[in-house]
């Protein structure tokens, strides 16, 4: 065999053998493989948790939102009721006033009905209920129209509504108007003193464990001095 022939031979070997080495030349080894695995592996990991972490981030914000805007609600209720309280009395000879606060109840007159509308005097009841494990409720009752010695219900309307639950501590206190100084009482009965409070206080522990306080001015006794 010549040398002519044999060199097409030469030559196909020649690119074999360059053809092998680009292609392992340019693959992956399995220590490159695994290190690209775990690297995806731990990406995922993080962009997982920060997803988690948002997401309970909005969830948080969220219910905490609808706490905050739940108890603004009751307590702009409350602020009507209280604010609108009316000294009411069963005649014109009579000059005890109907209005009742302990510590863990308030029975008054208020000149704001959320059942009529806001027109018209209603009755208001605000009690504190045990709801076991030291926990407690709060309910507010109004009942129209206006029946102080009518212990039965009799006819006419009453709209419950349990304004607060799961909360511990509720206490009650009324600001004495003809102190010099500023008074908080536990007890408040205008029969015997025949003058409303300047104001009432609510507070408590919310159901997460923060407390809350709100103060109510009676306006008719603010106005009044």
């Amino acid at each position: 065999m010549s040398l002519m022939d044999k060199l097409p031979t030469a030559v196909w070997r020649a690119t074999v053998s360059l053809s092998r080495r680009a292609q392992s030349s340019t693959g992956f080894t399995l220590i490159e493989v695994v290190l690209a695995l775990t690297i995806f592996a731990l990406m995922g990991t993080i962009l997982y948790g920060a997803f988690s972490l948002g997401h309970s981030a909005v969830e948080k914000s969220e219910s905490g939102f609808a706490r905050s805007q739940k108890l603004r609600s009751v307590s702009d209720l409350l602020a009507s009721y209280v604010r609108s309280a009316y000294p009411y009395r069963e005649s014109e000879q009579d000059q005890s006033i109907y209005f009742t606060g302990e510590v863990d109840s308030l029975t008054f007159v208020s000149a704001y009905s959320h059942g009529m509308g806001g027109r018209g005097m209603a009755k208001i009841s605000i009690a504190k209920g045990e709801a076991g494990d030291g926990r407690a409720t709060v309910t507010l009752e109004e009942s129209v129209p206006v029946r102080l010695s009518d212990e039965d219900g009799g006819s006419g309307q009453k709209h419950r509504l349990m304004i607060q639950e799961n909360i511990r501590d509720f206490r009650l206190a009324y600001l004495d108007p003809q102190a010099e100084a500023e008074q908080w009482e536990d007890r408040w009965d205008a029969k015997e003193r025949r003058i409303l409070p300047r104001a009432v206080r609510f507070v408590f522990i919310d159901e997460n464990g923060k407390e809350v306080r709100w103060v109510l001015p009676l306006m008719m006794t603010v106005l009044a001095q």
